[in-house]
């Protein structure tokens, strides 16, 4: 029957209500997990959406997961049917050619269904320590093929019926080093989801289905609509631009990610079909992320309270070319794709928008996600043990304020792991853990530092693998400003330091350990354009 259109307090009511669900969901999911780097970091993220996959709401987590899960759980129901689907069944994926971003990020999808019709989906993602491959922590930088990764879960049933499938977890944690808190991350992100499911089967029983129906199309228009309008916002033109990868994972060579993007009235589209090819190493992306850093920066360079739903993406028009850097195509290896990639998409993107928009572009950012694993067999627990962790880096400075220093920045926010929490989880020491003064880009407003991490192992043996950026490329300035300073990575060895390329793997003993120092931001303007300045800051 006809339903009355939401007016404009009801609409919002509809957003917050869907929001504080999926808030919710990725709440108890921290609250409930076993693994620092999802209950101390918070390396998870979670929504809502409909029966189709379409993007509903989602709540405010990690960009990279944000802008991914549309497209991931959409092709995970496409591919194994929603007509497979009954009530109490749970899914469970983690393979980046459907969407996703890397193995350890497994994705739980929970169909919810109302009087026996399937009404919506609760999902959430999250980064699991270990999910198996050639190295603890499953980010291997020298791989060449994906199934030197980890396991890769097409979409099946990890509960069917409400039954847990204990055979099917079974196989997947006899492939993984760190199988309790595997296990108990995976029962987190069960039970997270069924609280999502509870309080969407309560909102059914107070709105009722066709108003469930009526309200998620509205909030979809709504956010398309606003994206039009914040698109048409920003000058027409158009700009392209080459950032450079310094590391495919296995060698050290230049890796081009060029984009054109081009604004027209209430329109967008973005070409990176002349990025390069993919590489042997792990930098590769999948076509989802490169999505999710373009709904990234419009929302950066217009407005961050457009609702993130499927509506914000509907006027957006995103080229890319298979088998490319940014496009992988099986079996590439993708492990460090959104690890390092995904930020230098970024880049990429803000320096095309600079070409005609530069108001509204801030000055590079570190560059990289900048992530470590240390892992191994550990002799007095008898159990094998993995430490992962991303880390901050200096923020560009932006056309009217300094960068912060020592933070996550784009694709990113997780939180660090406490140094308290490494020393008690993990045979580690951990020897300093600083901001690097002075390494942000001098100018009118300066770059953000980066950060130093320098860790010991305490007893035993263990695997490094070390992955960061701007090493031998440094983060740009704009306007004048200066670029930040170049970030490193340094072995301390029984024989002595040795400086290490920017993705590197070694192992260490008792009483060796690893220093990694994170790029400082680029800097913004310079002393002798203050009157410019004062215009910009007019406008």
């Amino acid at each position: 029957m006809n339903q009355t259109p939401l007016n404009a307090i009801e609409l919002e009511i509809a957003r917050n209500r869907l929001e504080s669900i999926a808030e919710e969901v990725g709440t108890a999911l921290i609250q409930t997990s076993y693994s620092p780097n999802i209950k101390d970091r918070r390396d998870c993220s979670a929504g809502i959406y409909g029966p189709d996959g379409m993007l509903i709401s989602q709540a405010e987590h990690i960009p990279l997961h944000l802008g991914l899960m549309p497209t991931m759980i959409k092709n995970a129901l496409a591919a194994y049917g929603t007509e497979n689907l009954v009530d109490g069944d749970v899914l469970i994926t983690n393979n980046p050619y459907l969407g996703g971003s890397h193995l350890p990020d497994m994705c739980v999808i929970t169909p919810v269904f109302w009087h026996k019709e399937l009404i919506a989906v609760v999902a959430n993602l999250a980064h699991h320590v270990d999910v198996g491959g050639m190295t603890p922590g499953s980010m291997a930088t020298h791989a060449t093929e994906i199934y030197q990764e980890g396991v890769r879960i097409p979409p099946v049933k990890l509960f069917a019926q409400g039954q847990l499938r204990r055979e099917l977890l079974a196989v997947l944690l006899t492939n993984i080093r760190t199988q309790d808190k595997t296990r108990g991350d995976i029962m987190a992100q069960v039970a997270a989801n069924r609280l999502g499911q509870r309080r969407i089967h309560e909102l059914l029983a107070e709105w009722g289905s066709a108003r469930f129906d009526l309200s998620t199309r509205a909030l979809v228009d709504y956010a398309a609509r606003r994206t039009r309008a914040a698109i048409a916002q920003l000058p027409d033109g158009k700009g392209t631009f080459t950032d450079i990868l310094e590391h495919d994972g296995n060698r050290e060579h230049p890796i081009s990610i060029t984009v054109t993007v081009e604004v027209a009235g209430e329109k967008l589209t973005v070409d990176f079909t002349q990025t390069d090819d993919q590489v042997a190493g792990s930098v590769n992306c999948s076509w989802a992320v490169t999505e999710g850093c373009v709904a990234y920066v419009i929302k950066l360079l217009t407005d961050p309270t457009l609702p993130s739903n499927a509506g914000l993406m509907e006027p957006i028009t995103v080229q890319t070319r298979e088998g490319s850097l940014v496009a992988a195509v099986f079996p590439a290896p993708v492990a460090n794709g959104n690890i390092q990639t995904s930020q230098r998409i970024v880049d990429a993107l803000l320096g095309a928008f600079h070409q005609f928009a530069p108001a509204h572009v801030p000055a590079a950012s570190s560059g990289s996600m900048s992530i470590m694993t240390i892992g191994g067999f550990d002799e007095t627990t008898g159990q094998y043990f993995s430490y992962v962790e991303t880390y901050g880096g200096g923020q560009g400075a932006m056309p009217d304020q300094d960068g912060a220093s020592a933070l996550h920045t784009h694709m990113t926010n997780t939180r660090n792991t406490p140094c308290e929490v490494i020393e008690r989880e993990y045979p580690l020491r951990v020897e300093a853990y600083q901001i690097a003064d002075g390494t942000g880009g001098s100018g009118k407003f300066a770059g953000g530092d980066g950060l130093i991490r320098h860790l010991t192992l305490t007893r035993g043996k263990a695997q490094v693998v070390a992955g960061t950026s701007r090493v031998t490329t440094a983060p740009w300035g704009l306007a004048g400003g200066a670029d930040g300073t170049p970030g490193h990575v340094i072995r301390h060895g029984a024989d002595g330091d040795e400086a290490r390329e920017s993705m590197t793997r070694f192992e260490v003993q008792a009483g060796e350990g690893i220093t990694i120092q994170t790029a400082g931001g680029g800097g913004y303007g310079t002393w002798d354009d203050l009157s410019s300045f004062r215009e910009h800051a007019e406008d």
